[in-house]
């Protein structure tokens, strides 16, 4: 897709076009991208190691996504979001942990593809508004605890905006969601940094776009992050089983993390 504007003729005023209609293929008109790399060890999470050993931050890795999946899916149905959900695969679609999830979780799936994380996300915004869907949001995986309601939230005020962010505390964002593709908004943006938001901003001001804001969130890139993670995990377990947010998963998991720190300390 591009933004030029078909040429009318003299006398008759113009227009911006149209979103196209969903296809035939598409059930709604949003479309929720979860951007996943495949759980392999030495290249996810490495900033967690050490004290995490290559295994245990993929082993973390994996569940949050497989946390992002059960969550998105619960967010579709509780909340009656009408949106398609996607898997964006990182090294490839093709990878037996993205077909497992394909088939388990029935979710679309397709590559990313990019030099760098604004590219990947560029592409994919392109990817799937070439499939019809007028609003497209993606959302890392590394927000477990994010509220599902932020995704009710995100369609909403994409409603009367251009753009929307979901700021993380490190100063990136773990969500962005749009009506159309921006190519601009992910150039030149100073990556894994914390000016990545007020790029952003700066950027979409500069274009004349509308931005709205959901509410500040830590994702988990530090050790620092998966302490806090760590420590909300020990909180959620004193909680009503009907009102954790953990998934039992991914509690086990930091739970046996905890421990594993504390003695390599």
């Amino acid at each position: 897709m591009n933004n030029r504007t078909t040429k009318r003729s003299e006398g008759k005023q113009s227009t911006s076009p149209k979103p196209p209609h969903p296809s035939p293929l598409t059930l709604h008109q949003t479309a929720l991208v979860i951007f996943a790399k495949a759980p392999i060890p030495g290249q996810v999470k490495t900033r967690l190691c050490p004290p995490l050993t290559p295994d245990e931050a993929a082993t973390l890795h994996g569940s949050f996504v497989l946390d992002t999946l059960e969550r998105t899916k619960l967010a579709a149905t509780t909340l009656k979001l009408p949106c398609d959900r996607y898997l964006a695969c990182a090294p490839s679609s093709t990878h037996v942990f993205f077909k497992i999830m394909e088939e388990r979780h029935g979710v679309k799936v397709i590559d990313q593809g990019g030099e760098d994380l604004g590219a990947r996300m560029h592409q994919a915004f392109e990817t799937i508004f070439a499939r019809g869907y007028r609003q497209v949001l993606i959302i890392g995986t590394d927000v477990p605890t994010v509220p599902l309601d932020h995704l009710k939230q995100a369609l909403t005020k994409l409603e009367q905006h251009d753009l929307v962010l979901g700021p993380a505390q490190d100063g990136g964002y773990y969500l962005i969601g749009l009506k159309r593709p921006h190519p601009a908004l992910f150039r030149d943006i100073p990556w894994s940094t914390d000016q990545v938001l007020k790029r952003t901003q700066d950027k979409a001001a500069t274009m004349g776009l509308k931005t709205a804001l959901l509410e500040l969130w830590r994702d988990v890139d530090t050790i620092t992050d998966l302490q806090a993670l760590i420590d909300d995990n020990a909180a959620d377990g004193k909680r009503p089983k009907n009102e954790r947010i953990f998934s039992n998963r991914t509690a086990g998991v930091l739970e046996t993390l905890a421990k594993r720190i504390r003695s390599r300390a």
